[in-house]
């Protein structure tokens, strides 16, 4: 049975759940992609200062269009729970009500990027020419950023239409364009950090475009436009239960934020450099646990809500087991490619290529334990439990993470910087762990 006919409704063996979760793992890879060539082409035709400027706006804009993933996963979970109900036409009115909601937030928030950008690179401490082109770089990102949110809703909504490889090419076909532009902006034309957020723009707003005339005029997906029902308190909901994907991604800025402050004051521009070449590489390795986690939310919100327990109680066994596996691959493979992945970044300066090199390899021993929590926050997402789901989010990023990259430096140095994630994420697996054993009978998962 190929992935494109495995149905939410189906009992899923380890096989079928890798096979219907394989485009959201390569999808969420392709959209971090789009970063990640950005970074690329910026660091090896416009330098490493432009490369610091991206690095200071870009969480910014990340946690501008992480209202897209809320939107997105809370609405997925809600509307798969819906279908498994037995409600198919109230399904198609939400998810067109969510999709409207999504817009007008993503107007709005241009404005506040807009406003927010200037004092936040000044707070950087950015000056002169790293200010110019950071300013250059966000307000051009900022005006796709509509788009942006748009496509990070659509995403989750692929997948609860049982349509995740429509959702891949989609991404794919952006991507590519995404490098293309690059390439010809960047590397040809050499408009520098100008071509970089045109090209990631460009890429934004054809994602955005394609998968609205999906949603429009597709005659198999079991999701599409409809007259949307305006009905709050279910909006309400989709924020509740996608608030720890919002969490995350705003904690995420938030503690890159951070990181940049440290290592500004540490090891000046080039620690700046340095962390943001570690976040590509860690944006692709993590997406395989995001990935994974958007893939199967919609199979456990729609077995939820069918009420099959036998069916919750392997997928949630299944996943785990996946997760584990996944984990330990992730840091083999991670310590075995690091000097090559560095390399192909900042290899033309040696001296940021050996800092760069080291704080990876300390970094990247978090890919044993992340997953767990990632995946775990996503469980209680498709359970439509946003609560839960938010305080494990909040509390691993917020709490934990902030804590940790504020204080093991004052001990440590710049190897207190690196080695706060993997504090952040062993505590934060204690606190994943209580609330899997605590609401285990509630739920009937185990």
């Amino acid at each position: 049975m190929s992935a494109m006919a495995i149905k939410l409704s189906d009992h899923f063996t380890y096989g079928r759940l890798v096979r219907f979760a394989l485009p959201s793992i390569a999808m969420m890879i392709f959209t971090s992609i789009y970063s990640v060539v950005d970074g690329l082409f910026v660091s090896n035709f416009a330098g490493k200062e432009a490369l610091a400027a991206v690095n200071l706006v870009f969480p910014l804009a990340m946690a501008l269009g992480s209202v897209g993933f809320m939107f997105g996963t809370g609405g997925a979970a809600l509307v798969a729970k819906t279908m498994g109900e037995g409600d198919a036409m109230r399904a198609n009115r939400l998810f067109s009500f969510i999709a409207v909601a999504a817009v007008v937030t993503g107007v709005a928030l241009c404005a506040v990027g807009a406003f927010s950008l200037g004092p936040l690179l000044g707070a950087l401490g950015a000056q002169g020419s790293l200010m110019d082109q950071g300013l250059m770089y966000g307000f051009l990102l900022l005006g796709a950023l509509p788009f942006f949110i748009v496509q990070n809703v659509f995403q989750s909504f692929f997948i609860a239409a049982e349509k995740p490889k429509a959702g891949l090419a989609v991404v794919v076909a952006a991507g590519v364009t995404n490098i293309v532009l690059d390439y010809l902006f960047i590397g040809v034309f050499g408009w520098g950090i100008a071509g970089a957020a045109l090209a990631t723009a460009t890429g934004q707003i054809l994602t955005a475009a394609v998968s609205t005339a999906f949603f429009a005029c597709s005659k198999t997906s079991r999701l599409r436009f409809a007259r949307p029902e305006v009905d709050f308190r279910a909006l309400g909901k989709t924020c509740v239960n996608g608030s720890s994907e919002l969490m995350t991604e705003v904690a995420a800025s938030v503690v890159s934020t951070l990181y940049n402050l440290q290592l500004m004051s540490l090891a000046g521009a080039d620690g700046v450099a340095a962390y943001g070449v570690i976040m590509y590489v860690n944006f692709i390795f993590t997406a395989v646990f995001f990935g994974f986690a958007m893939g199967t939310g919609p199979i456990v919100s729609y077995h939820y809500g069918a009420r099959n327990t036998g069916e919750l109680k392997g997928l949630f066994r299944k996943s785990f087991t996946l997760v584990g596996g996944t984990g330990l691959a992730m840091f083999a493979a991670s310590q075995f490619l690091a000097a090559p992945l560095v390399g192909v970044f900042v290899g033309y300066d040696p001296e940021l290529a050996a800092m760069t090199l080291h704080g990876f390899r300390i970094y990247a021993v978090s890919f044993l334990v992340c997953g767990f929590n990632i995946y775990g926050s996503a469980f209680f997402t498709a359970l439509n439990n946003g609560k839960v789901s938010a305080l494990i989010s909040f509390m691993r990023t917020l709490v934990f993470e902030t804590s940790t990259v504020m204080l093991l430096p004052i001990v440590w140095g710049i190897d207190g910087v690196w080695s706060a994630i993997i504090v952040a994420e062993a505590c934060a697996l204690v606190l994943t762990t209580f609330f899997l054993v605590y609401l285990r009978k509630p739920y009937g998962y185990a």
